[in-house]
């Protein structure tokens, strides 16, 4: 078993990130926009906050009441659009039951969508295109492109169906012609199709999903869960008893999760360049 580890590649690339942001004729800005009082949400914008200042990219944090209207936030997210000193937007989820996250998302502009959601930018990933790829789904490549992992012909199983990670990384998997099984809380007997996998990404959000006796011999197990239990952070992979069977596993944490920080801060640089370099 090796380990996937997560942190020193997301150090390397927040510091390949700051030099490059040195170079810039301009510091990057990134507006997040949080709704509400989550305080998972409120820890997640803190740390992005954190990391951008680390690396040099400015950022604007506007905290909206839970009870902000809809059109309230899409016209702040239009203005924010029509602002050229704004070069990236975060709208932080989840928002408040009574907004469509379809219709916030989507007014974003393109160019400026950090996250990679709007449905532009989720076209050109399905057609592989130049565009903004989700922050998550990108590190978990970039930590497979780490260890030299050559997907090609490899059976693959994604294990969640969010258009956040579990759509883009099948996408991504299969871009590297691995054969790619997307599975989900319909799916049916899903221990009988892990043990048939070269590579597990799962991507629930429950504790211990995934057990040893899910596992093949020698798999590669790629654990996107944070799950909160008794004080700790732990994943979906129950990885006390898995890891050993593994030939690599990424840890919660320290595995993905300091990637998507990594990625989220690449991306910021991206929607710089797609506005400011013409």
């Amino acid at each position: 078993m090796y380990l996937i580890d997560g942190k020193e590649i997301a150090k390397k690339i927040r510091s390949e990130v700051k030099e490059e942001v040195k170079a810039l004729k301009k510091k990057p800005h990134l507006l997040v926009i949080w709704v509400g009082n989550d305080l998972a949400s409120q820890s997640y914008v803190t740390s992005k906050e954190k990391a951008c200042k680390n690396v040099g990219i400015e950022t604007t944090t506007l905290h909206l009441d839970e009870d902000t209207s809809q059109r309230e936030l899409i016209q702040i997210i239009q203005e924010a659009n029509q602002n050229s000193n704004i070069h990236a937007i975060l709208v932080q989820m989840p928002l408040p039951n009574h907004m469509d996250e379809r219709k916030v998302i989507d007014a974003i502009d393109p160019k400026k969508d950090v996250d990679g959601l709007h449905q532009v930018n989720q076209g050109k990933l399905m057609l592989n295109m130049p565009g903004i790829i989700p922050a998550t789904p990108k590190g978990i490549m970039k930590l497979i492109d780490a260890y030299n992992v050559d997907l090609t012909g490899k059976n693959a199983i994604v294990i969640g169906r969010s258009m956040l990670v579990g759509k883009p990384i099948a996408i991504l998997m299969l871009q590297r012609n691995a054969t790619v099984t997307i599975a989900h809380s319909k799916t049916k007997n899903l221990s009988e199709l892990t043990k048939q996998m070269d590579v597990i990404v799962s991507a629930v959000g429950k504790p211990k999903l995934i057990t040893v006796d899910m596992v093949k011999e020698g798999a590669i197990v790629i654990d996107v869960g944070i799950n909160r239990v008794l004080g700790t952070i732990v994943g979906d992979v129950d990885y006390l008893s898995v890891a050993d069977k593994t030939s690599r596993i990424t840890p919660v944490p320290g595995g993905v999760g300091p990637m998507t920080i990594a990625c989220l801060l690449e991306n910021v640089v991206e929607c710089y360049r797609f506005l400011e370099d013409k």
